[in-house]
């Protein structure tokens, strides 16, 4: 292991298990001036790209109309905390098609959940 790779070991963080489907609120600290807040970015994983410490994630989500994504460093400082919500059942690595679905077209089924007995 070179000295590359050791700084990188030493700045990875835990974080849940992340698949293209699910449905993830990333609470992002936004520094405006002195001050620091906290901003919720909710939407679908469309992709992610592994690489240990470079690893990144790409959200996606419809606002007002409008398509909005946004890559996110996996291990960034500037997240405070990831929480999953639904999961869907996909068969793709990469959710690009989503881009050219609108309404209820871009909808992605829902995982079926095993029922306790």
């Amino acid at each position: 292991m070179n000295a590359i790779e050791t700084i990188e070991q030493a700045q990875m963080l835990e974080r849940p298990d992340l698949r293209p489907g699910l449905t993830v609120r990333v609470h992002v600290k936004i520094r405006e001036g002195e001050k620091e807040r906290i901003q919720v970015f909710e939407g679908v994983i469309i992709a992610i790209k592994r690489g240990g410490p470079r690893g990144t994630f790409t959200v996606r989500k419809v606002s007002f109309g409008q398509g909005v994504e946004r890559i996110f460093p996996l291990h960034s400082p500037s997240i405070a905390k990831i929480e999953i919500g639904r999961a869907a059942r996909v068969r793709r690595a990469k959710l690009y098609f989503l881009r050219k679905l609108r309404g209820r077209a871009a909808r992605l089924r829902e995982k079926r959940r095993p029922t306790a007995q």
